[in-house]
């Protein structure tokens, strides 16, 4: 299997000295012109770190490119009114021409409750929340008449084909989440050995649904600073069965970071 590889967009940044980029734009027109294969968002309300909205970022991202995916790494949908994220999702599919690529979480609890509670949304009901918006999500975005939570039949028009739903979480609930809804399943940084062991736990999952098994991404994978060896370590990714690689952002800048990508799918 030959790993897809892609890289986050500066919408934020994990250094308090450095503040965030203004080159959304720039970062997703260089991204395209070295050969990666996707562009990212993070998407937290409030975090540890500054971090723009990302569906305005990606957005951004698809005005000035044609060819490279648009991904949400990931979507809170749970902090959000599902019709609103439906509608913000399928606007961007439709004027990106399907490049995008609806990766789900639940958000990390490192982050802590705030932005939660600014968003008056409970931080314990966010599993439930966010299964309720992948139930819901597939009809809201295609474009058809769905009934929401509180029995609201409600048809958003236009419809957009509906992007591939990645869902991120490494426990067995996440799991469980990817396998009855998702199409892929993301990772933060497990090992492939894990990767492996997760991939056949979500085949059972899968199975038990009578769906096919998701396909890993695997955010922040720990590789060698040597492009030739680091492709050797996603040599093991793509054996686990690993479809995709994000690399994360690091102190040297987007620009740096994206020539590393670009080498590493080079050596790859």
């Amino acid at each position: 299997m030959i790993l897809e590889i892609g890289v986050i967009l500066p919408s934020s940044t994990p250094y308090p000295d450095q503040p965030i980029s203004n080159e959304i734009g720039a970062s997703a027109r260089f991204a395209e012109e070295v050969g990666l294969d996707s562009v990212w968002s993070t998407d937290h309300l409030v975090a540890s770190a500054p971090m723009l909205d990302s569906t305005v970022v990606l957005a951004t991202a698809a005005a000035v490119t044609e060819r490279i995916t648009i991904g949400f790494g990931v979507l809170l949908p749970a902090l959000r009114q599902p019709a609103w994220a439906a509608k913000q999702v399928s606007t961007l599919q439709l004027l990106s021409g399907g490049r995008v690529v609806l990766g789900v979480g639940t958000g990390n609890p490192a982050h802590g409750d705030i932005g939660w509670r600014a968003a008056g949304v409970s931080f314990k009901d966010r599993g439930t929340r966010t299964d309720e918006a992948l139930r819901v999500l597939p009809g809201l975005i295609g474009g058809l008449p769905t009934v929401l939570a509180d029995g609201t039949e409600v048809t958003l028009t236009p419809g957009s084909a509906m992007p591939p739903v990645l869902v991120a979480g490494d426990g067995d609930r996440a799991l469980r989440r990817a396998a009855e809804f998702g199409d892929g399943w993301v990772s933060l940084g497990l090992p492939a050995t894990e990767v492996a062991t997760r991939l056949t736990r979500l085949a059972e999952l899968a199975a038990d649904h009578g769906r096919p098994v998701p396909r890993a991404t695997v955010v922040a994978p720990a590789l060698d600073a040597d492009p030739k060896r680091a492709a050797a370590q996603l040599a093991a990714y793509a054996d686990a069965g690993t479809e995709r690689v994000i690399l994360p952002p690091t102190r040297a800048g987007w620009r740096r970071d994206y020539e590393f990508a670009a080498a590493l799918k080079a050596a790859s």
